[in-house]
């Protein structure tokens, strides 16, 4: 796993590369999905941070979603401020929260 630094975009260097990713399904325990992340401008970084969570835990409980807070960086404090804001990363608030876990499915070309 990385160890995340106070930057986004320098902890987005970190995170394997998205190629060939197009989109990511985020889904509750029953299987169905909750949230979807398209493999597009103003995604992309959201779909790393999800991608690279989905391949290092096997599902995005409270352990995992701290973590991809820290990796979120100056980004999850303003989302904190601003709920709605940055919906992706309301979604790891909410699993810290005592929301369910989610299972990352990732869709290839």
């Amino acid at each position: 796993m990385i160890q995340p630094t106070a930057s986004f975009k320098d902890n987005l260097q970190l995170l394997p590369p998205i190629e060939g990713l197009v989109r990511i399904e985020l889904a509750d325990p029953t299987g169905a999905v909750v949230a979807t992340i398209e493999n597009q401008p103003g995604k992309q970084g959201s779909l790393a941070v999800y991608q690279y969570l989905g391949r290092s835990f096997e599902v995005v409980d409270a352990e995992a979603a701290a973590h991809g807070l820290d990796v979120f960086a100056e980004h999850t404090e303003d989302a904190k401020n601003r709920p709605g804001a940055h919906p992706n990363i309301d979604l790891l608030l909410d699993v810290i929260g005592g929301g369910a876990p989610l299972k990352v499915l990732l869709l290839q070309d």
